[in-house]
């Protein structure tokens, strides 16, 4: 399987419903409950590309364009935009939907480096 194959086949997409218990004083998802989703679809998308052990190493712009009122859908899409020798970046977009009508926005996007390690938690060329 080529390179471009395998960033296909390890898009991930996760769904959630925004509960009560996951939003802030505004009534809209909590900042830092969006970027832990974010963080574990970037973190199965690398995993699921290089099939190797990976860790987070930085964070990268988020932008929360949108807010996301509880009572909503959300889907959270991740997908790799950059490989590197030991590192690999995932962008992650949410977009959120109602859940009783067609309306669907994005509202939250970001990007996360990864880096591939060994049993050390030394770097590791990705294959």
């Amino acid at each position: 399987m080529n390179q471009a194959e395998r960033i296909e086949k390890s898009t991930t997409t996760i769904f959630k419903a925004v509960f009560p218990n996951t939003t802030n004083h505004y009534d809209t998802l909590f900042g830092g409950k969006a970027m832990q989703l974010m963080d574990e679809t970037a973190f199965i998308a690398a995993t699921r590309f290089s099939r190797q052990q990976m860790v987070t190493v930085s964070s990268d712009k988020i932008d929360f364009n949108k807010p996301i009122p509880a009572g909503t859908i959300i889907e959270l899409s991740g997908y790799i935009t950059h490989v590197g020798r030991t590192s690999l970046k995932v962008r992650v977009d949410i977009f959120v939907e109602e859940m009783y009508s067609d309306f669907r926005e994005k509202a939250v996007s970001g990007e996360f480096s990864f880096v591939a390690i060994d049993e050390n938690k030394k770097p590791v060329k990705i294959h």
